[in-house]
């Protein structure tokens, strides 16, 4: 499958991983109409790819991996109506990385406000450099950010995340891994070694255990409680039919390394 032409994001291959890039540095890498139809067509063609196994998402440069919306590309010329339909990308994109079927790793290279604080949340791993900053400044401009907060709500405990977004301050990596919402801070030399260490170790697991088990996560967690139960039952019984448990079980007996196929 060919990948997909973009303008504003760069998305590149190596073995069983894809790596997304938003790639327009000078600007801190902003969410224009043009980066969310990039980030879309670049998740869905890496989820259709049977090759790539794990995802990245990170932005371009070393200050900012995602500054949020950028707020210009979405007003001028546009009727009151047509905004309101332009902000469905955001919407679709974040769906979509909740569907994926593969995990996404976020390699946040610099500061995550606003937008670019929900795409970080939207990542299943975090991986965050020591000098990035956190926040949703929305509140200080008189907006709310409504359009993540349901990503927000999901990763921030309730009253650090009301904080948040009531007083607009900036959040360090370190406060948040404290918090749970990032699992590893470290140096800018130490990122893309770190990012791949995670990511190798993801790629050797089974493909399809991680996707019955990544779907199975996210769609159980606004279920009432005993509908999930039965749920994850029933999902349980699926995962343990797959070629790969059987090849998990039988490699663990022979004390050897499994080979998943992803089926």
């Amino acid at each position: 499958m060919e990948a997909p032409a973009l303008e504003q994001a760069l998305l590149a291959v190596d073995g069983h991983l894809a790596t997304i890039t938003l790639n327009r540095p000078e600007q801190r890498n902003p969410l224009s109409g043009t980066m969310l139809h990039d980030l879309a067509a670049a998740f869905r063609w890496s989820a259709a790819e049977e090759q790539v196994r794990v995802v990245v998402l990170t932005g371009a440069g070393d200050r900012a991996f995602c500054a949020g919306a950028d707020l210009a590309s979405f007003d001028g010329g546009m009727t009151d109506l047509e905004r309101y339909r332009s902000r469905d990308l955001f919407v679709d994109l974040f769906a979509l990385m909740a569907s994926l079927g593969k995990p996404i790793v976020g390699r946040i290279n610099g500061h995550a406000l606003a937008g670019g604080l929900g795409l970080a949340c939207s990542c299943d791993l975090v991986v965050a450099v020591d000098t990035a900053t956190f926040g949703t400044p929305e509140i200080n401009v008189g907006i709310w950010p409504m359009m993540i907060q349901a990503i927000l709500s999901r990763n921030i405990p309730r009253k650090v995340l009301l904080e948040m977004e009531m007083l607009g301050d900036r959040w360090t990596a370190t406060q948040l891994q404290a918090l749970g919402v990032i699992n590893r801070v470290v140096s800018h030399d130490q990122l893309d070694t770190t990012v791949k260490d995670i990511t190798d170790k993801l790629a050797r697991k089974s493909p399809v255990a991680l996707r019955l088990g990544r779907d199975s996560y996210y769609r159980q967690q606004d279920m009432e409680f005993r509908a999930a139960l039965d749920y994850l039952h029933g999902q349980f019984a699926l995962v343990t039919k797959t070629e790969d448990a059987q090849e998990g079980i039988k490699a663990f007996f022979e004390k050897r390394e499994p080979d998943f196929k992803g089926r």
